[in-house]
């Protein structure tokens, strides 16, 4: 029997086996297990995707643009209306620009005289489209007038009026609550019905009738007179119907007036001014205007002469080798204050102005006459011109003469 040897021929192990299919068979099984782990990954994202959004529907909305709330609201009474005023937002609550100016909600209510504080209860009673908010507005504020009537003042005898404003630029929200404005409003004389308007050389002077009716329980404090320009291009029109007249500054108080009595000294010539006056109402600590009077429009024209000049003296100045013989005439600065020039006139004849010797007018007060003969009395008369061309009358008359010639002159 043939017996092997061990160490020729040692058993062979598991780990020497060849098999020229076991590469491909791990191969294939590294292959599937990556495919199902990638799989797996897939899947936990999905999952994750889906709990985010777990029930898809309709897009989110944009937040409404909401303006800031207004902080300087105003009210005060003038006439049977109380004027509220107040600076429009022009910036959202994210401190963006609003495309356009917001709507304008006005709010009122009434409360007790002595109440400051508390639960405030208005309605709305307006509303102002942004498309015609900029007909309220001017000089950066808009300005509403909120006309109370007399049944609405009987139905809260004694109490404030108050007003809240909000303001929206979109439907869905509006600004949040504006300050509160409060205020008394109390019954007011009757407009002043007429006003009459004179041009003086040193102001326009206003004088009108008192009103025909005051507030039993108050008492006439005196008046206020207001004055605006008008545009030059409507004053025509104005004439007819001061409601035509395009104001090119608004309408200003003047200062108060103790009497039926004004003048306004702060003018000048040439412009066109509208004037109204109200009465003032007093009531114990409050007092009140009343609407305003008929307004009367007037252009002042200057059509008021300078003074005559005075101090006119004439010098004889003899002959010397560089100028002949001649007279000299001066007389006092004038002091009007649109003083333009002077004018000299002369004659033979002492009752008759004469001819005007100047061709232009003369800026200072001296001229010197070399057109002149010996032994021939002249009358000098000097007038006073102003820039609106009104001439003064003629000055005090003065009269010279050159002494005649002597031989060989």
């Amino acid at each position: 029997m043939e017996t092997r040897n061990s160490a020729l021929a040692p058993p062979l192990g598991e780990s020497q086996i060849r098999c020229p299919a076991r590469g491909s068979i791990r191969r294939a099984a590294h292959r599937i297990e990556t495919s199902f782990f990638f799989r797996i990954s897939i899947f936990a994202c999905l999952a994750l995707a889906l709990a985010g959004c777990a029930a898809p529907g309709e897009p989110t909305p944009p937040q409404p643009v909401v303006p800031k709330a207004i902080g300087d609201l105003a009210a005060r009474q003038e006439g049977d209306g109380v004027v509220l005023t107040f600076s429009l937002p022009t910036r959202s609550m994210q401190d963006e620009p609003l495309a356009e100016p917001p709507a304008i909600e006005i709010y009122r209510g009434f409360r007790p005289a002595a109440a400051t504080a508390g639960k405030l209860s208005t309605r709305l009673v307006y509303t102002i489209p942004s498309a015609v908010v900029d007909t309220y507005t001017g000089a950066g504020q808009v300005r509403f007038i909120d006309p109370l009537l007399a049944e609405e003042l009987a139905a809260h005898p004694g109490e404030q009026a108050v007003y809240m404003v909000r303001t929206r630029a979109a439907k869905r929200r509006a600004s949040a609550d504006s300050n509160v404005a409060a205020l008394r409003v109390y019954p007011v004389p009757a407009p002043i019905a007429d006003v009459r308007a004179q041009v003086t050389e040193t102001g326009i002077e206003l004088s009108w009738s008192a009103p025909q009716r005051v507030p039993a329980d108050a008492a006439l404090a005196g008046y206020r007179v207001y004055r605006a320009e008008v545009e030059p291009e409507s004053a025509a029109a104005a004439e007819k119907d001061p409601a035509k007249a395009r104001l090119k500054t608004p309408f200003v108080l003047l200062g108060p007036a103790p009497a039926t009595f004004f003048r306004d000294m702060q003018f000048e010539f040439g412009r066109t001014y509208l004037y109204t006056v109200r009465s003032v109402a007093q009531y114990e600590t409050d007092s009140v205007e009343s609407a305003n009077s008929q307004p009367v429009m007037l252009t002042p024209q200057d059509t008021f002469a300078p003074a005559a000049p005075k101090g006119l003296v004439v010098i004889v100045v003899p002959a010397t080798p560089e100028a002949p013989a001649h007279l000299e005439l001066s007389w006092d600065i004038s002091t009007e204050t649109d003083l333009a020039g002077y004018h000299v006139y002369r004659s033979e004849e002492p009752d008759k102005r004469g001819e005007r010797l100047t061709r232009e007018l003369l800026l200072a007060p001296t001229y010197r006459d070399m057109s002149i003969a010996p032994a021939r009395r002249y009358t000098y008369r000097v007038t006073a011109m102003d820039r609106a061309g009104n001439e003064s009358a003629p000055s005090a008359a003065v009269a010279a003469e050159l002494p005649p010639a002597g031989p060989g002159q």
